[in-house]
């Protein structure tokens, strides 16, 4: 099992400490660093303020060799899609081609009335989503010396040289998740190299989209393992049940439920053996979702005594 650390600077975080998460995972043989795509938490102060999420990661790209980075996910609302796609083929090219972008439609809307974004009606952010993933993989796909053209019901681009190019070719892969049953099932299929799970997704309610989405995969004509599914976990891993407690309780603070479906909430053996029934479900990568950054002690833990248990 693939397993990757994933964060919430919205909660309250520098570049600083998100370096610092980085590099310890980098470190300690996980395979990827992701943040999440937000400028506000519902709630929380989230001191100092957000960061963005493309600058943190075109930093991060040059102080980190061999660890892939990524978000969970870029919001379609936040970048027009042309912009979009240099600053994606940029960063890959800082990192040396360790970039993986997941988007998604957007779905704060206090986030947005906070700092000036438009907030369409969601039909029209999935839409719109449809639309940016078009036009990313073809502006990506386009051969050196040819244009780019795109007429779309929001954006439209006209000779666009279509530079420049991702390192990874044809394009660094592309991440969509959701739980909604019909158009996020299509879109992954027809754009996504992995689908993702997210971390507030109950059990049956996941395998049922897992289903859907395996059918979608079908349905385009692509062999089943052309697709790696994915899922986002709350992080509270402790010795005892004493210090499980102590990380979870102001995880549920935060978001209440989220370490009740968790399979990482608990003592060492009992998150390997959750996580090994997780395969069973068809999930091949697990994002471990860590909230306190400081808490790198938790990282080390879950890497000595799970990681080695599940190759």
């Amino acid at each position: 099992m693939d397993f990757r650390v994933i964060v919430d600077p919205q909660f309250g975080a520098t570049y600083a400490d998100q370096l610092a998460v980085a590099q310890a995972a980098e470190d300690l043989g996980f395979s990827a660093f992701f943040r999440s795509d937000h400028y506000l938490a519902p709630g929380v102060a989230g001191l100092p303020g957000p960061t963005d999420s493309w600058v943190t990661l075109g930093a991060l790209a040059r102080e980190t060799t061999k660890i892939r980075l990524g978000t969970m996910v870029t919001s379609i609302t936040f970048r027009y899609p042309g912009p979009l796609a240099i600053t994606v083929a940029q960063v890959d090219e800082m990192s040396t081609g360790r970039i993986e972008l997941g988007i998604g439609a957007g779905w704060l809307e206090d986030e947005h009335r906070a700092y000036g974004i438009p907030f369409p009606t969601l039909g029209e952010r999935f839409d719109r989503l449809a639309e940016q993933l078009g036009i990313l993989t073809g502006l990506w796909s386009t051969p050196i010396g040819e244009t780019f053209d795109y007429q779309g019901s929001y954006y439209t681009l006209t000779d666009s040289p279509a530079l420049p190019k991702p390192l990874q070719r044809p394009h660094p892969p592309i991440i969509v998740g959701g739980m909604g049953a019909k158009r996020t099932p299509a879109l992954a299929a027809q754009f996504a190299g992995e689908f993702n799970l997210p971390g507030l997704a109950q059990p049956d309610a996941a395998a049922a989209q897992l289903q859907r989405v395996a059918e979608a995969v079908a349905a385009a004509g692509r062999p089943a393992e052309s697709m790696v599914y994915s899922a986002v976990f709350a992080l509270c891993i402790g010795r005892d049940d004493k210090e499980v407690a102590r990380r979870a309780d102001p995880v549920r603070q935060l978001i209440p439920g989220v370490t009740d479906i968790s399979p990482l909430v608990g003592t060492p053996g009992q998150v390997v053996d959750r996580c090994g029934a997780l395969s069973e479900l068809g999930i091949q990568r697990v994002y471990t979702w860590l909230f306190d950054m400081s808490d790198l002690e938790q990282l080390e833990l879950f890497a000595a005594s799970v990681m080695p248990h599940l190759p």
